[in-house]
């Protein structure tokens, strides 16, 4: 289809007042406009809606993305939303968690990318698990393949985690598959923590010495991390949470200074919707994201293939979807004793 230039000048705009937050220039709005504007010609027609990981580059997250969010905060988005489409720009197990939870839509990923958590753990490493620890219960984060929610007890997300462990009904818990999450966890409840030894690749890369560095060069900073870096980062930190919260903290605030020890998207992003605020420091790049590029999202709409088509067998969605519903459960439950007890 044939794009007028009123509509590429407009699109141009568009891109250029949210993108130069982040040192696009025009120039460089100009090279992606058409792909953004057939993208998002086609996701309406299809009636399709494409969600960006905040892990996304800024031309995916601002150009094309309905919504920006955490992958699981997305997925529940999707439900609310009357797409029968989703388009999920992020690495594979969030486009199965986004069809555990919208099994009626179609849901394309535009690559299937891995992840260092996701990878580390299989459904045959959780049976074993539960062999050697018969007594324990298992809760899995949600950075996980459908076949290991289906193997656990619970999912749990970076913000819910303490209140669905504190819930459950045993002392022990197997925790998948983040070691350092497992770890940080440890410190924030009195049940017994059992951990895999799963790790981020992109949060176990920073150092503490990268935190005493910039409070040593920026006294007023206010420094967020994430709960998968190390318990020796988190005890520096001002604050540890899940992207929303570390959103919401930012908000909030009334520091002008701020680190992120965090993926480089993350920051983009906090430079984009804060512009008056000063994002100081290094991140750090996750390739598994960084797959996705403008062309594979408008393949993905004209043409998806089998593999980006996220399909999941039956009797692992259900059991999967139960660990999802579970989740829910514990933590309304987990929060009224939080409560009680502070």
């Amino acid at each position: 289809m044939k794009t007028s230039s009123s509509s590429l000048s407009r699109e141009i705009e568009r891109l250029h007042e949210k993108l130069h937050h982040v040192g696009w220039t025009r120039k460089h709005c100009e090279m992606i406009a058409p792909t953004t504007l057939e993208i998002n010609r086609l996701k309406t027609e299809q009636n399709a809606v494409i969600l960006a990981h905040s892990y996304q580059t800024p031309d995916i997250m601002y150009g094309v993305g309905d919504y920006v969010g955490d992958s699981y905060g997305l997925s529940r988005m999707a439900m609310e939303h009357p797409a029968r489409k989703i388009i999920f720009c992020s690495v594979y197990f969030m486009g199965e968690t986004a069809k555990l939870l919208n099994p009626d839509k179609e849901v394309v990923v535009p690559r299937k990318a891995g992840c260092s958590l996701a990878d580390a753990v299989n459904a045959e490493q959780v049976r074993r698990l539960r062999k050697q620890h018969p007594d324990a219960g298992v809760v899995c984060y949600v950075n996980t393949y459908a076949e290991v929610k289906a193997e656990s007890d619970a999912c749990c997300t970076s913000s819910n985690v303490v209140a669905v462990v504190e819930a459950m009904p045993q002392e022990e818990i197997i925790f998948i598959p983040d070691k350092l999450m497992g770890l940080n966890l440890q410190n924030m409840t009195s049940k017994k923590i059992i951990t895999w030894e799963g790790t981020c690749i992109v949060h176990e890369e920073f150092d503490e010495s990268s935190i005493k560095d910039i409070r040593t060069r920026f006294q007023d900073v206010k420094i967020l991390a994430h709960p998968e870096c190390s318990p020796g980062i988190v005890a520096l930190v001002d604050f540890a949470g899940g992207t929303e919260s570390m959103l919401k903290y930012v908000q909030e605030s009334s520091a002008k200074t701020f680190m992120l020890v965090s993926e480089c998207g993350l920051t983009d992003r906090f430079k984009a919707e804060f512009p008056g605020k000063e994002i100081v420091g290094t991140c750090i790049l996750c390739p598994y994201m960084k797959e996705i590029h403008l062309d594979d999202v408008l393949q993905a709409l004209k043409n998806p293939t089998p593999e980006q088509i996220v399909n999941i067998p039956e009797d692992i969605a259900e059991r999967a979807r139960a660990s999802l519903d579970r989740m829910f459960e514990l933590e309304q439950k987990g929060r009224a004793l939080l409560k009680e007890r502070s």
